[in-house]
């Protein structure tokens, strides 16, 4: 099917943008006079960016980058060598220990979100041509045929070896592999004896400890419109030892025939999600928590969305916005999240 008209916005710094300037585009390293070393890198197709302080930050900045190369080695779709590759091409197999790990994680975010979270709708999101670049609306009798290989309920996981129930199944590990990375870098840091550091996968921002001078870091959630530019926020929010992951239909997306696809599927349905919210975003101690809840949560919508936050407050806080640009922002977080859009604040239960 032709597009009438084709675009693709695809944001480099993501959801979620730092109050900061990145002054490295390269993979270059900046070493400056208070212990500070920063450093920028493009990898699981994005920029990142991160800045540690202490005595042993460069070497920690230096090790990050290369755990970063070497997770994306395991997780991507693209380098045919990876774990996830080898499985999708095989059907199966065995896998390292760190894949074996988020998939765990992805299955346990697929049985509490009822669905809403599945990474078997790869075979999906490839027919729509979202992994490829070739976009394209399929035929309702294409969906159809390809819905029976979404479920993670017909994929299994024993030990380190990934099975499915179905021919053409597959899987991808994007929704969630960012924020185990920087999870991952966070406890690696710590590991340095940093205890001050900020990292930004691309919109998935993990802070350690705080600022240098003791003062909280500050993250800016960008305004989840399509034509909005990377610098245009709805708020800041001060946090420490914190992850904050964003998902928004706005980051990546095509139009044909005057409608708006965007690249966030509903894995019961195989299209594009399209309901009520603009973007989600998750507060949590750990990435994997944050990145792993923040498209469910997109998936089901504004009043499901709060429904389950209020199941399960002790573990995350959201900042939802709806179609409206009205904020929604769980109790416990809302006193350090400043804005100056309509708010509402969602009583802890």
């Amino acid at each position: 099917m032709n597009a009438t008209l084709f675009r693709i916005l695809k944001k480099a710094a993501g959801a979620v943008l730092l109050l900061s300037i990145m002054t490295c585009m390269c993979g270059c390293e900046k070493l400056s006079k208070n212990n500070e070393v920063s450093a920028t890198i493009f990898a699981m197709d994005t920029y990142m960016a991160f800045e540690a302080y202490g005595d042993h930050a460069k070497e920690a900045v230096a090790d990050a980058s290369e755990e970063i190369r070497r997770l994306e080695n395991l997780f991507s779709t693209n380098i045919e060598s990876s774990d996830v590759a080898k499985i999708n091409a095989a059907g199966g197999g065995d896998v390292s220990d760190e894949t074996a790990e988020l998939v765990e994680a992805s299955l346990d975010f697929y049985e509490k979100t009822d669905g809403a979270y599945d990474i078997t709708v790869y075979p999906i999101v490839r027919a729509w041509g979202f992994t490829t670049g070739s976009y394209r609306v399929p035929e309702d009798t294409e969906i159809r045929l390809l819905l029976p290989l979404v479920g993670s309920h017909k994929m299994h996981l024993e030990r380190h070896r990934i099975s499915f129930d179905k021919k053409g199944m597959m899987i991808d590990l994007g929704t969630i592999a960012k924020g185990y990375t920087s999870q991952r870098l966070a406890l690696l840091f710590r590991s340095k004896g940093i205890e001050s550091a900020l990292i930004n996968l691309g919109g998935n921002v993990q802070a350690v400890g705080y600022k240098p001078d003791g003062t909280p870091w500050r993250v800016a959630i960008q305004k989840p419109d399509k034509d909005a530019p990377d610098t245009d926020y709805i708020g800041i929010l001060s946090c420490h030892d914190c992850a904050v992951t964003t998902a928004g239909g706005y980051e990546r997306y095509f139009e044909e025939g005057g409608k708006i696809y965007r690249h966030i599927f509903d894995p019961r349905t195989g299209y594009p999600v399209d309901n009520d919210l603009k973007s989600v975003s998750v507060v949590a101690k750990d990435g994997i928590t944050a990145d792993g809840y923040d498209t469910a949560l997109y998936v089901m919508g504004k009043e499901k969305a709060i429904d389950f936050w209020k199941s399960h407050a002790d573990l995350f806080d959201i900042i939802l916005v709806d179609g409206s640009d009205t904020i929604y922002i769980s109790e416990p977080i809302a006193k350090d999240f400043s804005t100056d859009l309509k708010t509402e604040v969602l009583a802890t239960p």
